[in-house]
C-alpha cells in the first residue's frame, strides 16, 4: 500500500503538530510548514499527495500560497480559516481549494475531509471518453482537453464536471452537485458551489460570460449541454 505524503502549512505550532499527530495516526506521512514560504519550498520538493493549509500565514499568505500550488500542480487543497467571513473562503475555493475546515474544528472532521478528498481522487475510474465538440473528458485518466490541449483542472473541479457529463440535460440543484462530490451538505451551498463553476467556465469555455456547456437554471442550478 503506497502512503499519501500530506503537507501541513499551519503557523500555530500546537494546532500543525496536533494535525501531524492526528493525521499520522491515520497513516499518512505527514510534513509541516510554519509559513508560506516553508511551505512553498517543503511543496516543491515533497511534492504531497494533499495539502492542509490555513489562509492566515506569515512570510506569503495562504492565498498567495494557494495560487502559486495551483500554477504548478492540481494537488487537492484543504484549507483552514479562522475567518467568519464567507468572501474569504469563496476566495480560497476560487484560488482552486477542494473543500475547507473552519476553526475551530475537531481534528476528526478534518480527517474526515482529508480522507473523502483522497478517496475521490483514487477512486476506481469510469472507462469512458466523452467528447463534446473540442472538450473531451476522459473518465478513467482524469483529464480534460479543448482543442487537444490539457486542461489543469483540480480535482473537485473534475468530479463536478465529470458529475454534469454524465447527467447531461437534468436541472442539477447545487446541493445535489455537492453531496455527490463531497459526501457532506456546505451551510453555504450557493457561493461554494458558483466559486467551482466560475472557475469551470473560465477552463473550459470559449467565452465563460456566453457558456455552451454548463448552463445556469435560474432558481435551480446548472445542467450541462451536451450538443456542444
Amino acid at each position: 500500500m503506497v502512503v499519501k505524503t500530506v503537507l501541513v502549512v499551519e503557523d500555530e505550532h500546537k494546532i500543525a503538530r496536533m494535525i501531524q499527530a492526528y493525521l499520522a495516526r491515520d497513516g499518512y506521512r505527514v510534513e509541516v510548514a510554519f509559513d508560506g514560504v516553508q511551505g512553498w519550498d517543503l511543496f516543491r520538493r515533497l511534492e504531497p499527495d494533499l495539502v492542509v493549509l490555513d489562509l492566515m500565514l506569515p512570510q506569503m499568505s495562504g492565498l498567495e500560497l494557494a495560487q502559486k500550488m495551483r500554477s504548478a500542480s492540481s494537488v487537492p487543497i484543504v484549507m483552514l480559516t479562522a475567518r467568519a467571513e464567507e468572501a474569504d473562503r469563496v476566495a480560497g475555493l476560487e484560488m482552486g481549494a477542494d473543500d475547507y475546515v473552519t476553526k475551530p474544528f475537531s481534528l476528526r472532521e478534518l480527517s474526515a475531509r482529508v480522507r473523502a478528498v483522497l478517496r475521490r481522487v483514487d477512486a476506481e475510474p469510469v472507462s469512458e471518453v466523452v467528447e463534446i465538440g473540442p472538450l473531451a473528458v476522459d473518465m478513467a485518466a482524469r483529464e480534460v482537453r479543448v482543442d487537444g490541449r490539457l486542461i489543469e483542472l483540480t480535482p473537485t473541479e473534475f468530479d463536478l464536471l465529470a458529475y454534469l457529463v454524465q447527467h447531461p440535460g437534468r436541472a442539477l440543484s447545487r446541493r445535489e452537485l455537492m453531496e455527490a462530490i463531497q459526501e457532506r451538505s456546505y451551510a453555504s451551498l450557493t457561493r461554494t458551489i458558483d466559486s467551482h463553476m466560475k472557475n469551470l467556465r473560465y477552463k473550459i469555455e470559449a467565452d465563460p460570460k456566453e457558456p455552451q456547456y454548463i448552463l445556469t437554471v435560474h432558481g435551480v442550478g446548472y445542467k450541462f449541454r451536451r450538443e456542444g
